[in-house]
């Protein structure tokens, strides 16, 4: 009986498309997981095995279109392959299932609370996020984890993810001068973590309280 691996033959992530070649409805769907992103970037940034991708196609079959959700994370995977970085994410490259999936709700559904849960919960990924801005009466931030290859919603605000080893969670704040609801990444105490320019303004506060001035720094 011929022993034929399909996966060999399969297209590398250089040969793939990057993407669906659907853009974004608004800026959130760009901003948000790019906050997310910057956020990592900094906690984690001794860290060589992880990576966040915004945007990018996620693909689990070489012979059909990739998943293009709005930002995910995988765990134990090298966060920089070279200097010309990823184009895509191929699973069978990766070996990895991302951990965390994120959807971010436009003027149109496009399947977030339904076709998009399914297929995230078929690949097996942990948590599937979704974030609706437009929503009243409803939460605006859901959390699932995957049980039992079902997804359940999860309550509070912050939301411990204890397999990333972070919490997720919705409130106001300022990010690149836009004050609005964003999310953010907290800590085991549900302490949210910095932006970068938080962290900017409270060592820029630090210098001045040590009569330095920021500026003569630059």
């Amino acid at each position: 009986m011929l022993n034929y691996d399909v996966q060999r033959y399969w297209p590398s992530t250089e040969e793939l498309p990057d993407s669906d070649d659907t853009p974004v409805d608004n800026e959130l769907q760009d901003l948000i997981p790019g906050l997310l992103k910057a956020i990592l970037a900094i906690v984690w940034a001794n860290r060589m095995d992880w990576f966040f991708g915004v945007d990018m196609g996620v693909y689990y079959d070489g012979e059909k279109p990739p998943y293009v959700p709005d930002g995910f994370l995988s765990l134990g995977v090298e966060r920089i392959i070279d200097e010309d970085l990823r184009p895509s994410y191929a699973i069978w490259e990766e070996k990895r299932v991302p951990i965390l999936m994120l959807e971010v709700v436009s003027q149109t559904y496009r399947g977030e609370y339904s076709t998009k849960m399914q297929n995230y919960a078929d690949l097996g990924v942990l948590f599937y996020v979704i974030y609706n801005p437009k929503r009243r009466r409803k939460p605006r931030l859901e959390v699932h984890r995957l049980v039992n290859g079902q997804y359940e919603l999860q309550s509070g605000n912050p939301i411990w993810l204890p397999e990333i080893g972070l919490g997720i969670g919705n409130e106001r704040g300022t990010y690149q001068g836009i004050m609005r609801e964003w999310l953010y990444w907290y800590d085991d105490r549900g302490q949210r973590l910095l932006t970068p320019e938080e962290r900017i303004g409270v060592l820029t506060e630090k210098l001045r309280s040590l009569g330095i001035d920021p500026e003569t720094l630059a």
